[in-house]
């Protein structure tokens, strides 16, 4: 047996069975005593019914992946890439062509069979527990509007790597790299005002007290803010966010309607200056320099597999091409991108807590902030006590007792110094 094969194979099985082994650890943290910073904001009831939340949707998070794993090696040892290049061939275009039918045949196939599953998340699970507002309609065109865009964006920048690779030599990792960075730069200014409003309605928060809270705020804290803005959240879900994203003149801070209609002007405020202090304190630099970097390391390895017949042979390929080459890369760089993922979750858990500190020493209190908190984990259902292998390898964000009790120490180490200067 090949062996680019074998290696493929135990990736899929061993990355499957750790995720397994994560998701029972995690199932297995969970206790019937509610944590004692949440007594009074959970009764019995309700905090039962968050724990079988997450029973369920780890359940059938492990049903779909196991679904997935035995579909995907199904497909590789039946030569399924093979007949899909068979297909794309038989139209008789010139190679990147070949390569967009190719791309988009497999990217349409996975999608449409990932349809039933989100399907289900959405329309049972969620709806059971009184999360979903989605309708069918919204369902269906925001599943036709992400087509339509990975047609639009996608292909092109598929087609430019392709070209590049075929015309550019040696160095073609390094054209590919600058020019996809330069892209992702500029989606990053357009996303906002372009890409976004083709799924939410974006709408700038209206005049009142809570705006007028959040411009004082900024004022005093030398932030320009570009828009404040109000997303209709429940359009689709229940569920509570607030993000900062964009750069420049298309920078946004957006709040989900849902938070603002739960959350008093106070705690949004200091959810706005957890935000702030993320470009404050450059978090969303650095972590497009680390995907930046990533990018490059990536196209740089990626490099050395090009046309390879062995790891064609291992799909079942008829012929080696380019454009079967980057699909085949990704499963061999999985563990690579596991271990990268787990860097730059350890980086945003940091930011986190970086971010939760500036808005107490912005606000002048760990009270609003931790009352936001309290309020989105109960709303969401969020799990209190996740298992610590979960959080290393999973969480973008640290859990919510960590987030409080740091906090909370932030605000007792600063007393004695309020006394002092007192």
């Amino acid at each position: 047996m090949n062996n680019y094969l074998i290696f493929i194979l135990a990736l899929l099985i061993l990355s499957w069975l750790l995720d397994l082994v994560i998701e029972k650890l995690n199932l297995s943290s969970l206790s019937p005593d509610l944590p004692a910073e949440f007594q009074g904001w959970y009764d019995a009831g309700k905090y039962a019914t968050s724990q079988q939340y997450l029973r369920d949707t780890t359940r059938f998070g492990c049903i779909a992946d196991t679904f997935l794993m035995a579909l995907t090696v199904a497909f590789i040892l039946l030569g399924g890439f093979n007949l899909v290049d068979r297909i794309a061939r038989a139209a008789g275009f010139e190679e990147i062509s070949t390569g967009l039918c190719f791309a988009g045949s497999l990217l349409l196939a996975s999608d449409i069979i990932h349809i039933p599953i989100s399907a289900y998340a959405t329309f049972v699970i969620e709806e059971r527990y009184g999360f979903n507002k989605t309708t069918l309609k919204v369902f269906i065109i925001d599943h036709l509007k992400g087509w339509l865009l990975a047609a639009a964006i996608g292909g092109p920048v598929l087609a430019l790597v392709l070209w590049f690779f075929e015309k550019t030599g040696p160095c073609a990792w390094l054209w590919c790299w600058g020019s996809l960075t330069v892209i992702q730069i500029v989606l990053m200014f357009l996303a906002p005002a372009v890409i976004m409003p083709l799924f939410n309605k974006f709408t700038p928060l209206a005049d009142g007290e809570l705006k007028s809270a959040i411009e004082r705020y900024a004022e005093g804290q030398h932030f320009r803010l570009q828009g404040i803005f109000t997303m209709d959240g429940s359009r689709r879900s229940t569920k509570s966010n607030a993000f900062f994203t964009g750069f420049g003149r298309f920078r946004r801070i957006v709040l989900f309607d849902t938070l603002i209609e739960k959350h008093s002007v106070e705690e949004l405020v200091a959810i706005l200056a957890h935000e702030v202090g993320h470009c404050k304190m450059k978090h969303i630099f650095r972590l497009l320099s680390m995907s930046i970097a990533t990018s490059g390391i990536m196209f740089f390895i990626l490099s050395l597999f090009l046309n390879s017949p062995s790891l064609s042979t291992a799909f079942r390929m008829e012929h080696t091409s380019l454009y079967a080459t980057l699909f085949f890369f990704a499963f061999l760089y999985a563990p690579i991108e596991i271990l990268l993922g787990i860097g730059a979750n350890m980086l945003s858990r940091r930011h986190e807590f970086e971010a939760d500190a500036f808005a107490y020493r912005t606000v002048k209190s760990s009270e609003p902030l931790i009352t936001a908190l309290k309020k989105l984990s109960v709303d969401n259902l969020s799990n209190l006590t996740p298992h610590p292998a979960k959080v290393f390898i999973e969480y973008s964000h640290p859990p919510v007792l960590a987030r409080i009790q740091s906090l909370r120490r932030s605000a007792q180490n600063a007393f004695p110094q309020s006394l002092s200067t007192a």
